[in-house]
């Protein structure tokens, strides 16, 4: 698989002669170069928007303004810069999603997760996902929801910069801003996740009481999880980590705790 997000992307001769081929007429060197990207383009948009249809609503957008525009590429620019801020400029001015409004701040959240009972998760022997399933359910819908607390520049960054490990050159480029103010937002958006998540978060602090099975049932009950429709623990899904490079070096224990949490399991593509 490709890895367009690296810092040396060999592949984009690849795609510039895919693109050449489709600025001719081919519909199959479309069919390639929209395989290679849409895995990528969708596992970003679905980490700013956390509802999966909202997700490959934005995702198709951003397709379709490839197709509409791919006769303009002329090469200049590598094909991943030029496809990439489509869809970084995209995600940063789409329309506020179902989850737009449902979190206003980190005390918001927090106040809601304290608010929502610990109980003991019952067996529901007749709902589609075993127990186990519904857990991991409870737990990335909530780490999604942490995510969306922070703003949508800021959330970007800590996608790029975290989840998908793209170095700060990528990442300026891809902003159009300098090295240095990629790595400075990266830092305060991390400051911001992981200032809550270690006051708040029993993945990382275990001194917190919030416990993702003690929760579960409360996020039933509340309608945050429905057992025959989940939105992320699915059996068959598309990891992140199937197309984020997996970094060696450890950022911290707060990035690895809410990097694991987000890759666990993501939906794949439509």
């Amino acid at each position: 698989m490709i890895k367009p997000l690296g810092e040396n992307a060999s592949e984009d001769w690849e795609d510039q002669a895919l693109v050449r081929r489709v600025q001719q007429g081919s519909r199959e060197a479309l069919e390639l170069l929209v395989s290679r990207h849409q895995p990528w383009i969708y596992n970003i948009v679905l980490r700013m928007m956390y509802h999966m249809q909202d997700a490959e609503d934005a995702t198709q957008e951003i397709l379709i303004k490839l197709l509409t525009k791919v006769s303009t590429f002329d090469g200049r620019s590598s094909f991943r810069t030029w496809l990439y801020r489509i869809a970084v400029n995209h995600v940063l001015n789409m329309k506020r999603g179902r989850a737009g409004t449902a979190v206003v701040s980190f005390s918001e959240y927090g106040r809601g997760l304290d608010g929502a009972a610990d109980m003991e998760l019952q067996d529901t022997s007749t709902a589609a996902a075993d127990v186990q399933l519904l857990v991991s359910e409870a737990k990335i819908g909530c780490t999604s929801g942490m995510l969306l607390c922070l703003d949508r520049t800021q959330r970007l960054v800590y996608i790029l910069g975290t989840i998908f490990g793209v170095p700060d050159t990528v990442g300026a480029e891809l902003l159009e801003i300098t090295r240095e103010n990629f790595r400075q937002k990266l830092v305060r958006a991390r400051r911001d996740l992981h200032g809550f998540m270690e006051n708040q978060c029993g993945l990382v602090n275990h001194a917190n009481p919030c416990r993702c099975a003690r929760k579960t049932q409360a996020f039933i009950d509340g309608g945050f999880i429905d057992p025959q429709h989940l939105l992320f623990a699915r059996e068959c899904v598309t990891r992140v980590c199937e197309v984020a490079e997996k970094t060696c070096d450890s950022i911290d224990a707060l990035d690895e705790a809410y990097r694991d949490s987000s890759r666990s399991s993501v939906p794949g593509t439509t």
